[in-house]
């Protein structure tokens, strides 16, 4: 196990990048949703599956990266800010499925 540096440094672990790196493409895929897709007022020229297929790739970005990082959290003693943060869109992700089996509509 590496030596951490805290809070307020980068991650030192493998698992740690892998979580960051996770979180940021989660970031950039919730991005472009909320800003091409959700608005659009007309149907887009995309099929309906792809546009399923890249809901479902974008919400396992996001549980990945909080399953990435909490594991690195635990394991491999990772106290990063990077990797907290990572930990994020995992918790938003199993709140949604969470509540999509609690409350179906």
């Amino acid at each position: 196990m590496k030596t951490n540096n805290g809070f307020f440094h980068t991650p030192q672990t493998q698992p740690g990048w892998w979580a960051v790196g996770l979180f940021g493409l989660f970031a950039i895929l919730f991005l472009i949703n909320s800003t091409v897709f959700i608005p659009a007022a007309e149907p887009l020229p995309i099929p309906r599956v792809a546009l399923i297929a890249y809901g479902l790739v974008m919400l396992a970005c996001g549980l990945a990266s909080g399953i990435v990082g909490f594991v690195s959290v635990v394991r491999s003693g990772e106290r990063s800010w990077m990797v907290w943060l990572a930990i994020l869109p995992g918790l938003f992700v199993l709140f949604l499925l969470i509540g999509e089996f609690l409350f179906p509509h």
